[in-house]
């Protein structure tokens, strides 16, 4: 009877020790997101980038708050309890990408803009891969996996950026260049 008690306490702290790996691997990605997010505010056109992010967040929100209903995805441990989504991924890391994403993609032809979203959606797609073996951050169910994920976010970049392409010509008003980055 000893025995089974030593183990389970073992247990207990192993799943313990996991959990804290995984609320402290949250918490410096959020750290990360904040800086990340001061920095590419300060560069123009703050309205393009602030208006891609908050349209990031919007989409990636409904789409995981969709696929989390289906049961496709779910997330055991979270920094913010009174979410079922990853609030952290949908509108701070996903959103401050997607305005990197934008960002080196200003003046790009067609080609260019379908190469450069895979700068962004293969690495993340690694990192969900990496977290969803390894960790207890995010767990796939019914048929989700890591391509479905590669396709979804690759999407989801190309979508936002023909949505501030459309605002752009939309007011008719010219790329601004970068001078801090030619």
């Amino acid at each position: 009877m000893i025995p089974k008690i030593v183990f389970l306490s073992q247990l207990f702290e192993v799943k313990l020790m996991k959990q804290t790996f995984e609320r402290n691997t949250l918490r410096v990605l959020l750290v990360f997101g904040v800086i990340m997010f001061i920095k590419l505010i300060m560069k123009p056109p703050t309205k393009d980038w602030m208006l891609v992010f908050l349209f990031k967040g919007f989409i990636s929100s409904i789409l995981d708050k969709l696929a989390v209903t289906k049961g496709k995805i779910v997330y055991p441990v979270n920094l913010f309890k009174s979410f079922d989504i990853s609030f952290l991924f949908d509108y701070l890391l996903f959103p401050i990408a997607c305005v990197y994403y934008n960002q080196i993609t200003k003046t790009s032809n067609v080609a260019g803009i379908l190469f450069k979203s895979l700068y962004f959606s293969v690495p993340m797609s690694v990192v969900e891969y990496y977290f969803e073996t390894r960790t207890s951050l995010i767990k796939f169910r019914n048929g989700w996996n890591i391509y479905v994920s590669f396709v979804t976010l690759t999407v989801t970049f190309l979508i936002t950026r023909m949505y501030i392409m459309l605002i752009r010509k939309a007011d008719n008003s010219q790329i601004p260049t970068n001078s801090s980055n030619e």
